[in-house]
């Protein structure tokens, strides 16, 4: 177990990986994969124990493919990669085991993971984007804007290293990390794909969440694929007036579109819609915030998942008392909506995403 703020042997743990001009044959499905290989003379069977190799065996270089023939394997690392990532730096909570890691992709920018540990089991938070460009005033991940969306293999990777490095099966999966997952739809629907695939990593969807901003149309095309996991709005307002303030997205997509499209989402899914709500001293926490919201609520069938704000200190947001909170949510209840307050973990090590990477960045200069 590494020390809380340690940072991984960059030298021992470097890189290695030949990968420009080949193709990332991590994030390929099962049947391009066969198809590729079909085109390379190779029986339909190598699909399935190559696709076991990377993602169920997960490994990291093609020597270790023991059943395939040597002159196939030597064919396959001059035409493809495996990705895999560094961990730069990981953070060990002492108040609740929660893990949290900054890792180096391919062309050395950063991203985080966190690996929290609850009684249902191993819950990992993994990013989809190298910074963000939808600007909420309250989240650390904006602040450097956005660099590059994921690629597949590199969101597959951030829950094999984990997994990996703590030695422990991962079962829920929350794409909540820096990043809008809907501004990399292409790839996180392949992502999902793969990730739930019976000849993979074989996760049910249903113990899958995904958090978006509120990419109205997007939503309407996720809906449409009826794939039974967890939506979770990050609304952080009870009215169009606060919700703009803070989050730019809301002056494309208002939140009575932004409504009507978690209300399609629950009718073609008949999944529950989560509702993440940053609790802002002095800026949506105020009992006339609370009847407010409950009001936009009114008939969803719907969850309010109340987080006391995480500071940053180039915001300057504070949160409020814990009875201000209380006082929020059994407001709501009151009214017929269900809430609960955000269990915080890994509170000692400032878990909440983009502000490890952003140290990161700063410090390099």
């Amino acid at each position: 177990m590494y020390e809380k703020g340690a940072v991984i042997d960059l030298e021992q743990h470097e890189q290695q990986f030949d990968w420009k001009g080949k193709i990332d044959i991590k994030s390929l499905e099962l049947e391009e994969l066969n198809r590729q290989l079909a085109e390379m003379g190779q029986p339909k069977f190598r699909g399935k124990q190559i696709y076991s190799w990377l993602h169920e065996k997960r490994v990291t270089s093609f020597d270790e493919m023991s059943n395939l023939p040597a002159a196939l394997r030597q064919q396959l690392m001059e035409r493809y990669y495996i990705n895999r990532l560094c961990i730069i730096k990981k953070l060990v909570s002492k108040i609740d085991g929660t893990q949290k890691y900054l890792l180096r992709l391919k062309d050395n920018n950063c991203v985080e993971a966190v690996l929290m540990r609850y009684k249902y089991g191993n819950s990992v938070c993994i990013s989809t984007q190298v910074g963000c460009r939808m600007g909420c005033k309250f989240c650390a991940s904006t602040l450097a804007g956005w660099i590059r969306s994921l690629d597949v293999s590199e969101m597959l990777d951030e829950i094999y290293t984990l997994t990996q490095d703590s030695g422990e099966r991962v079962s829920n999966v929350v794409l909540m990390g820096i990043g809008e997952p809907l501004d990399n739809y292409d790839n996180v629907m392949k992502f999902l794909r793969i990730l739930s695939s019976p000849e993979g990593y074989n996760l049910s969807l249903r113990h899958l969440s995904l958090s978006t901003c509120g990419l109205v149309d997007k939503i309407y095309e996720f809906a449409d694929q009826k794939l039974g996991l967890t939506l979770s709005i990050s609304l952080h307002a009870p009215n169009d007036e606060i919700r703009s303030q803070t989050m730019p997205v809301n002056k494309r997509y208002p939140m009575e579109e932004l409504l009507k499209a978690c209300r399609y989402y629950f009718k073609q899914t008949g999944r529950r819609i989560s509702f993440e709500y940053a609790l802002i001293e002095g800026v949506n926490d105020e009992l006339r915030h609370a009847n407010e919201l409950a009001d936009r609520l009114k008939g969803m069938a719907a969850h309010v998942n109340l987080i006391p704000v995480n500071p940053v200190k180039e915001r300057g947001f504070k949160r409020g008392s814990r009875q201000r909170i209380e006082a929020f949510q059994k407001a709501l209840e009151a009214r017929g909506v269900n809430a609960t307050v955000r269990r915080e973990l890994g509170a000692d090590i400032n878990a909440a995403c983009g502000q490890l990477r952003r140290e990161y960045d700063q410090q390099q200069g």
